[in-house]
């Protein structure tokens, strides 16, 4: 794995469930109680999923995307989707709204406007990441890491970004040396 630097960040996915698992820890140090959890689509998917084991309260699931421009490196306009999958009843009560990272800000504050206006049960709706990018016109409720120096983050999964079906046999075989 590539070294960090003050442009870009490199992360195992050792390093990756250990910030997850800081992320909970921090939540639950802070006393706050939610009822259920919605993460983003895709990054906050895996967050979510742990968060929501954890806890033992329902995950709801909203689709967004903004980076799609460069090979998905450039931010360019949001969609957010018209529904949420959750797993157990509607949206409402207290809502932990999380993500792998808050990078401009401009994710976050269209959705928490969306899911405040199109989900009037909710009471209360508080924010989690793993990383902060300082830049960010928003500050999370709960975060592991401020990064100061804004850089691009590197995550584990992103491998398979570029993996496609007809590449799946050499990939499985190169594990196994």
């Amino acid at each position: 794995m590539p070294q960090s630097t003050d442009k870009d960040l490199w992360v195992n996915w050792d390093d990756y469930h250990r910030l997850i698992e800081k992320l909970a820890l921090t939540v639950h140090e802070s006393g706050w109680k939610f009822d259920q959890i919605v993460c983003l689509a895709r990054g906050g998917v895996r967050v979510g999923d742990v968060l929501s084991r954890i806890w033992d309260v329902p995950l709801g699931i909203l689709a967004t995307s903004s980076y799609r421009e460069a090979a998905g490196t450039q931010q360019g306009e949001l969609d957010i989707a018209q529904f949420i999958t959750i797993t157990r009843g509607s949206l409402g009560g207290r809502v932990l709204l999380v993500d792998d990272m808050v990078d401009t800000g401009m994710t976050y504050d269209r959705v928490r406007k969306h899911l405040i206006s199109q989900f009037p049960a909710i009471t209360e709706l508080r924010t989690a990441v793993l990383w902060f990018k300082s830049h960010s016109t928003v500050v999370p409720d709960y975060y592991v890491d401020k990064l100061t120096t804004n850089p691009w983050i590197h995550q584990p999964f992103e491998d398979y970004d570029s993996l496609r079906p007809a590449q799946l046999d050499a990939w499985v075989r190169r594990g196994q040396g």
